[in-house]
């Protein structure tokens, strides 16, 4: 038997397995060895390319800049005159968490850019052994108590598509990837010209330990490059609300504790301010995720009627880690509302009788996105003797110290680190230690393993309860910008793909098994974390170097002002355009 016989049969037995996409020329496998292209098929993965960075045991879905460079990479492979006679195959291992991002990815695409629904998209993928994927999981430590699954995802990014909150005609990788740093300002776009989440600023503009704060001023001029007119605070007072108010943007606080969820009072304000304003909305919590994340998806699913599942996946597409903990759990009970709500607010509209102005749905370039974390924690202590002011002036200017996990904020009081203060803390070391590794080999500048193997009574007082179910984009800066690049943008490949079915389809995630069913009433029943632990550098006991990442968050009175209150601006060289047909 010569080689290419040899070959020929291995290809063989791999597109018998594998999930056909476009007939005759994608398919999507999972395989345990790392196949050899031959004269017949190209093998290509994405595993170790498009890599999630995760907090805790959270492991997905792959953000939205993730997504479009993938689509770029499987549009150009189609379109390459060199692999025109070849049958493409995207690959991954049996990894269920790289598995689970893979298929997401696989399907995302063919939802994108073949026409298909999510069911249609997501039926190939569960043929043979591959009945199940992994659901995805918040960003928090402990147990999870809420199943978002690959169908949940591509949902999702039905619902954003039809609705033109994305839009890959003019989404900017390069710049998604840029101001999702913590030095550029740690922001995104969870609805594109709408909502702009963001890690909440600080007193004082500075960097110390090579971890850059933020003052309010820092963001002025991409705010008001890009409509920004409103900024609604939803944690306590750091930063004087009048540095925001002087500078010509309308503040509001909307407090309520860390890790918690939203009153009905606190809901219908966030609904009324956003609903009469004109411009953008910058939200933020301590982190810009949890809190955040939960009254924005309140918004959308009133007005966009987006399931809760479809909700947390695109904001957690948007914006990884968007939604923690309980939080899951009230968008579930809280969709029903708001669908009727959203009737209700149409309704007025239709017949001329709205009480406040309302943002209709527009198909927008979805351009604008970054990523940052919030807190989960039910009892915050530091904010029992903390009430709702309407005086903007009213500051808390205490000083932050750290010691061991503790905040010092007066001589006879001490309080306990936060959820979106480690989750800031985690952020700020992966991107130092990703910038480490990117510059020596074998150093790094922090070893956040340390951060992530503190006990659990460390980080949380209360585990989320079970919960039964119930039946987001990258920004772009106005203006010029420089483009070059010579990757190829995401064309729109055709196919006649048969569809069987074109009824709407769900599946239970009462197990980590994921198989399509009639959609009714679905369980997301409470199960450990099937993922494995991230050891990260060795096997050392936390030590002072979390604290040390700890005390970057905090600008303590000692600290001085930088002279330039801008973060960095994006690039003016952008490597790669992309254009979506």
């Amino acid at each position: 038997m010569g080689p290419h016989s040899y070959n020929d049969e291995n290809d063989l037995q791999v597109l018998h397995c594998a999930s056909e996409i476009v007939r005759d020329r994608f398919y999507f496998a999972v395989l345990r060895t790392k196949p050899k292209s031959t004269i017949n098929t190209h093998y290509f993965s994405i595993d170790d390319e498009l890599v999630y960075e995760n907090f805790y045991a959270d492991f997905g879905p792959l953000n939205l800049s993730h997504l479009y460079r993938y689509c770029c990479k499987v549009n150009k492979k189609l379109k390459s005159y060199s692999l025109g006679k070849k049958k493409i195959v995207h690959y991954t291992s049996f990894d269920a968490r790289k598995r689970a991002n893979a298929a997401f990815l696989v399907g995302a695409y063919s939802v994108l850019y073949l026409k298909k629904t999510p069911e249609e998209a997501y039926r190939p993928l569960i043929v043979g052994d591959r009945d199940h994927y992994l659901p995805f999981r918040d960003a928090s430590f402990g147990t999870s108590s809420y199943n978002l699954t690959v169908l949940d995802c591509l949902n999702g990014i039905n619902k954003a598509l039809i609705h033109g909150f994305i839009n890959f005609d003019s989404f900017d990788a390069d710049e998604y990837e840029h101001y999702e740093k913590v030095e550029n300002g740690d922001f995104n776009w969870t609805l594109p010209k709408k909502f702009l989440s963001f890690c909440g600023p600080h007193p004082k503009s500075c960097i110390e330990n090579g971890y850059p704060l933020h003052a309010p001023e820092a963001y002025f001029p991409y705010f008001r490059k890009n409509n920004v007119t409103t900024i609604i605070r939803l944690n306590k007072k750091i930063y004087d609300a009048k540095r925001f108010t002087d500078g010509g943007f309308d503040h509001h606080d909307l407090f309520f504790i860390d890790g918690s969820t939203p009153s009905e009072s606190i809901i219908k304000r966030f609904l009324e301010i956003c609903e009469s304003t004109d411009g953008a909305v910058a939200v933020h919590c301590k982190a810009g995720l949890g809190r955040t994340g939960t009254l924005i998806g309140i918004y959308i699913m009133k007005h966009y009627r987006f399931t809760a599942a479809e909700t947390i996946a695109w904001l957690r597409i948007c914006r990884p880690g968007s939604v923690i903990g309980p939080q899951q759990n009230f968008l579930e009970e809280k969709q029903a509302w708001a669908w009727m709500q959203g009737d209700s607010h149409r309704a007025r509209q239709k017949h001329g009788r709205q009480g406040y102005k309302s943002v209709s749905p527009t198909r927008y370039s979805y351009d604008h996105l970054v990523s940052s974390m919030d807190r989960m924690r039910i009892k915050d202590y530091a904010d029992d003797d903390y009430t709702l002011s309407n005086n903007n002036n009213d500051v808390d200017t205490r000083s932050r110290y750290l010691d061991n996990s503790k905040v010092t904020s007066s001589p006879a009081r001490t309080v306990d680190v936060t959820q979106g203060d480690r989750l800031n803390a985690l952020k700020a070391a992966h991107q130092r230690q990703r910038h480490s590794r990117a510059a020596t080999t074998g150093s790094r500048s922090f070893d956040l393993a340390q951060a992530r193997y503190l006990r659990y009574s460390d980080w949380f007082t209360e585990v989320p309860r079970d919960h039964h179910r119930t039946s987001t984009q990258p920004y772009r800066s106005s203006g010029s910008l420089a483009k070059s690049g010579s990757a190829s943008s995401p064309h729109k490949h055709t196919s006649t793909a048969h569809v069987t079915d074109s009824k709407r389809l769900g599946h239970s995630a009462t197990s980590s098994s994921s198989t399509l069913k009639p959609s009714g009433t679905n369980t997301r029943d409470k199960q450990p974390s099937s993922s494995s632990s991230y050891r990260i550098g060795g096997d050392s006991p936390p030590s002072s170097a979390y604290t040390s990442a700890l005390n970057d968050l905090y600008s303590s009175r000692n600290y001085e002002p930088s002279t330039n209150y801008q973060f960095n601006s994006r690039p003016t060289a952008i490597h790669g355009s992309y254009t979506l047909y």
